[in-house]
């Protein structure tokens, strides 16, 4: 008979979702596999495989027949059809049914009389537009939700997972039965890895999936064995064990195994027992929950009797408990309201040098404890807290350790006045508190006690396209009550201070139409002149909780304000001037290049430094000495450094930076730093860049303090991360210490990433400077990082990108 169409009653559900269902840990059954072609699988042209990881993708043909009108109904075409007089039908030769976006090809299709089932013979293809299953035989129930396919091949289109079992079975609604199974990611004919089990059991109403005998094989060769395995099989939480950590540091082993345990769809915990070789075994965990208005977690972890460790730093904790807890809850409590809550404490300032980093290194130097809640409206903002730190260095001196704010209290308002005169208001309550001994910290730091600080402003901008005019004052009035416990002092425990810091800022814009090559540019030309005047005030008997003394920059020729904080007003009767060019770009209005040069001209000393004294100087620096060796100079000098900064967009790939900090008074370069960049579009980057600073540039350091350096910086930083291919990201960084002629870091590393799989190799060297500021203190350490994934499966190891985007500008991690 030649070909002709039928319809008939719906099949209630096709196999389609058992593949579906086994997206997460399928199969790979033990018939031949097939040919790359019979898996939908479609290679890219030569010109498409040059950007691409895979050498192709899978691809569903076009449907071989029409979609029907009522999605329910059965289309049919066949070539002959045979009918017996007892309703049985059998369809031979090229058999194709479709119903919805469900299709099904077979050599031989047979209903029965009583129209409940179909069953399917020889070389047999369903797909549904999301998978696709091959197999010898077939029988698809119509009443009810079973069926099986013996000796299936399946593919899943859009997670690239394919795999094979010696029989499909689906035993029940959205539940499913794979026997001598297995799945991979590989491309067709190149099986990397594959997972096997001999039953696995789907269960897509409870997201779970079980598997018996389950072995994972490398290249055919078993590396994991387990005789029962509980695995999730859709994205959402499921109680069982996540991916092992896997890292080797020096002469020591870190294996952690996370634990997650889905308490509850706004709850969960994560338990994670860790083994440092080295150190011993360490307990951790974090519980999380999330509420209609708020969230929060609390995490920590706890050694028993650290061994002690290995590297320069050997022995220091030798016995010790090393612990560390954080918690913290944060939510809504008006429309313009939110309210924090954080507490963390660690058991020693070395903790997370210790234990709490990816990759070796520890970027975390407090630990905050916080109550605060604020108010954002259209003229006042509010905030409330009680706020402190926890400072992690080892050793820690008294006058290090920062102060609480017990509590503190803010209310900030800005007023519109009309004509271009504007008013604001400042002001903080804040009661201080730290836990030291008085008596073995300077006077002025021996303090505690409250502040109260209120500054109203009142200032007017008078702007034009060319130009604008901005003279501002702010009234600082500030009171302490302080309490000096142990230490015998003279000083006045209840001082005042009331002081205005006046600034009138001013600058012109002139422009012109440029044309360089083909391109459009308009060029500024903006000269800027700021005056800033701050009477000198006697602030001897003034505490020091918040105030530092500001190191010189661009914005300091700017600004009228010497230190940060409110503790210190530095006296100050300066001109700055300066000269800004840019140019924008017509088409974009993107700025090409920016450039700039100011000064400042200095009318008075500046008497008032740290310790609040207006009468004497700064003394002079000695051989041996615990003064800053710039401070004397830097307050007598009667100009600052020229201030030359450079901000070039060479080319769309290639950009640069730079600023320097000149003293044309002594001929001499007290800080700058120039950055060479590249960026390409398909990923590649490198970075060259130069550090100078003089010793003792930064004012509010002097030595002995951890941060000080009794050295001129110099410090040169190139790094890279390079697609070598599609497949392969070189990754790179090397940090020079010239002054002391050493490494101060190095880092090679190699990420290989394919159709399947992943693998990250990263070798690191660096230099730990033991949280101190002596040179000689200062021990290396080094490390070799391991990190694989199997796509589709999961992987383990120390992930490091989040250590490669901070340390080489531009990187961005691919997908491994």
């Amino acid at each position: 008979m030649g070909k002709r169409f039928m319809r008939a009653a719906p099949i209630t559900q096709t196999l389609a979702g058992s593949v579906m269902a086994g997206a997460a840990l399928s199969a790979l059954g033990q018939s031949e596999p097939l040919p790359p072609r019979a898996l939908d699988w479609q290679p890219w042209s030569d010109e498409q495989a040059a950007d691409q990881v895979c050498s192709g993708r899978y691809v569903m043909p076009a449907y071989r027949l029409p979609e029907n009108d009522n999605p329910r109904e059965l289309g049919v075409e066949t070539r002959e059809s045979d009918y017996s007089a007892e309703g049985e039908a059998l369809l031979r030769g090229d058999v194709v049914l479709r119903r919805g976006n469900t299709e099904l090809e077979a050599e031989r299709i047979f209903v029965p009389a009583n129209r409940e089932r179909v069953d399917a013979e020889g070389d047999l293809a369903l797909r549904d537009g999301r998978a696709l299953v091959r197999g010898s035989e077939a029988t698809l129930s119509l009443v009810d939700d079973t069926g099986q396919v013996k000796d299936s091949h399946y593919v899943l289109y859009e997670e690239r997972l394919r795999g094979q079992a010696s029989r499909l079975e689906q035993t029940g609604d959205q539940q499913y039965r794979l026997r001598n199974a297995s799945f991979t990611t590989c491309v067709p004919g190149a099986n990397t890895w594959q997972l096997v089990g001999s039953d696995i059991r789907l269960n897509q109403k409870s997201g779970f999936g079980t598997a018996k005998h389950a072995r994972l094989n490398i290249k055919d060769v078993p590396v994991f064995y387990s005789p029962w395995l509980r695995f999730p099989i859709d994205e959402r939480r499921h109680t069982g064990l996540l991916t092992p950590t896997i890292g080797f540091s020096s002469d020591q082993l870190d294996y952690a195994q996370p634990f997650y345990w889905n308490i509850a769809p706004d709850r969960d915990a994560t338990i994670t027992p860790r083994w440092v070789s080295d150190r011993g075994l360490l307990l951790g965990g974090e519980y999380r929950y999330l509420l209609e208005q708020s969230r929060g977690s609390v995490e920590g972890a706890w050694l028993n009797d650290d061994r002690g460790g290995s590297g320069g730093d050997a022995n220091r904790y030798e016995g010790e408990d090393r612990w560390y807890i954080e918690a913290q809850h944060a939510g809504r409590a008006a429309p313009r309201s939110t309210y924090q809550l954080r507490y963390g404490a660690a058991s020693d300032g070395r903790y997370f040098d210790d234990f709490g980093s990816n990759f070796g290194e520890s970027d975390r130097y407090g630990m905050e404890r916080l109550a605060q809640i604020d108010y954002r409206g259209d003229t006042w903002q509010l905030d409330a807290r009680v706020q402190g730190y926890q400072r992690l260095d080892d050793p820690l001196s008294d006058s290090d350790k920062p102060f609480y704010r017990l509590p503190s209290f803010t209310a900030n308002a800005r007023w519109q006045l009309g004509h271009g005169f504007y008013s604001q208001w400042r002001s903080n309550a804040t009661y201080f508190w730290r836990d030291v001994d008085e008596t073995r910290v300077p006077e002025r730091e021996a303090a505690t006690g409250s502040r109260v600080h209120l500054a109203p402003v009142i200032g007017a901008r008078f702007e034009r396209p060319w130009g604008y005019v901005e003279p501002r004052t702010e009234l600082w009035n500030t009171a302490y009550s302080l309490d000096y416990g142990k230490r015998n002092t003279s000083r006045d425990t209840t001082p005042t201070r009331s002081v205005a810091l006046s600034s009138v800022d001013a600058g012109l814009t002139f422009e012109r139409e440029l044309t360089l090559g083909d391109d459009g540019y308009r060029q500024t030309l903006e000269p800027r002149l700021n005056y800033a005047f701050v009477p000198r005030t006697d602030q001897r008997d003034l505490p020091e909780f918040d105030s530092r003394e500001r190191a010189f920059s661009w914005e300091q020729l700017w600004s009228p304000h010497r230190f940060s904080g409110v503790d210190r007003v530095g006296d100050l009767n300066r001109l700055s001037f300066g000269l800004q060019t840019r140019l924008l770009e017509d088409a974009s209005g993107r700025e090409k290049l920016s450039a700039g040069v100011g000064q400042s001209v200095y009318f008075d000393d500046r008497r008032v430094g740290l310790d609040g004294n207006d009468e004497t100087l700064p003394p002079r620096p000695g051989p041996h000495s615990d003064v800053n060796p710039e401070s004397y100079y830097q307050a007598t000098r009667d100009r600052s450094p020229v201030v030359t900064r450079l901000d070039w967009q060479i080319t769309p790939r290639w950009s640069t930076g730079a600023e320097w900090l000149y003293d044309d008074h002594r001929d001499l370069t007290e800080r700058s730093s120039a950055e060479l960049r590249y960026r390409h579009p398909d990923g590649h980057v490198v970075n060259l860049g130069y550090r100078w600073e003089i010793e003792g540039f930064a004012p509010s350091l002097v030595p002995g303090d951890d941060d000080y350096r009794n050295y001129d910086r110099e410090e040169m930083d190139l790094s890279f991360a390079w697609n070598a291919s599609p497949e392969i990201d070189l990754i790179g960084r090397y940090l020079h210490d010239q002054t002391n002629h050493r490494a101060l870091e190095q880092l090679a590393g190699v990420q290989w990433n394919s159709c399947c799989y992943g693998l990250q190799v990263v070798w690191r060297r660096w230099v730990d400077d033991n949280d101190t500021a002596r040179v000689e203190d200062d021990f290396n350490d080094r490390g070799l990082f391991l990190r694989f994934v199997l796509h589709g499966l999961g992987g383990a190891g120390q992930d490091a990108d989040s250590y490669f985007e901070r340390t080489i500008p531009g990187y961005r991690p691919p997908a491994l």
